[in-house]
């Protein structure tokens, strides 16, 4: 049983910065990717940042050069760094993690909200 755990969100003033835990717990013996989300009100849970087993990262147009994911040996944390943020990065923000026996995007934590005010 693989269970994961975010932390880290907090009421921030724009263009501060915070940075998000996501700890995974359980027996996980490949890794094929993990990622952070975030949704909005009304809105859908999109990809902001990932990164595959080999390091690899992507980001979301929207938060291209102030995120910047992140993870410890062995996968037990990832983390992400948000810089500069903005108001449009109010959301909650889910982390999520892939293997051969997880699909992507079917695996998630509670959450941490983000509340960026102006």
């Amino acid at each position: 049983q693989v269970q994961l755990v975010e932390s880290g969100g907090g009421l921030v003033e724009a263009g501060g910065s915070l940075t998000l835990s996501c700890t995974a717990s359980g027996s996980i013996d490949t890794v094929v990717a993990m990622g952070w989300y975030r949704q909005a009100p009304g809105k859908e849970r999109i990809l902001v940042a990932g990164m595959n087993a080999g390091g690899a990262t992507n980001y979301a147009d929207s938060v291209k050069g102030r995120f910047t994911i992140s993870r410890d040996l062995g996968w037990n944390t990832v983390y992400l760094q948000m810089n500069n943020l903005k108001p449009e990065d109010t959301a909650v923000y889910y982390c999520n993690i892939q293997s051969p026996v997880i699909p992507t995007r079917t695996l998630w934590g509670q959450g941490t909200q983000v509340t960026v005010s102006s």
